[in-house]
């Protein structure tokens, strides 16, 4: 199979430290966090701006990249369960899907409500959610 080489454009700074402590979706008490872009990439944030919706994606680096199975949420009484029918953070290509609202933005600086990502967490790209009107 052909390779596809990904380059991160910057990483999450998040108060979330440990992968066993952090909320498993964004709604289960994500705190907010900061989205810090390299500085090449400012051009790119133009458009972004607080009270905008986007999709955020990352690379969940420390998840295991051999896991095709689990128990959804590790509940034991579920059964086993592929991981394309999961939202787990272990899979083959191990890329992390985020609703995201933006608060504010300083430059190449995002800071972002609700955001389960742990600090570090390489980021992939930026997405607007499309709607009606745009």
């Amino acid at each position: 199979m052909t390779a596809y080489p990904l380059r991160p454009i910057g990483h999450v700074e998040s108060s979330l430290k440990d992968r066993a402590a952090a909320p498993r979706q964004a709604d289960e008490g994500a705190p907010d966090a900061w989205l810090v872009l390299g500085d090449e990439y400012l051009p790119a944030v133009d458009g972004l701006a607080p009270g905008i919706d986007v999709l955020l994606l990352t690379w969940l680096d420390r998840a295991d990249r051999d896991t095709l199975a689990v128990r959804p949420r590790g509940d034991t009484a579920r059964p086993v369960t592929g991981v394309f029918a999961t939202r787990s953070p272990d899979r083959p290509n191990p890329i992390g899907l985020h609703t995201v609202h933006i608060l504010s933005v300083a430059g190449p600086r995002i800071h972002v409500r609700n955001l389960e990502a742990l600090d570090g967490t390489p980021i992939l790209d930026i997405k607007p959610i499309l709607t009606s009107d745009r």
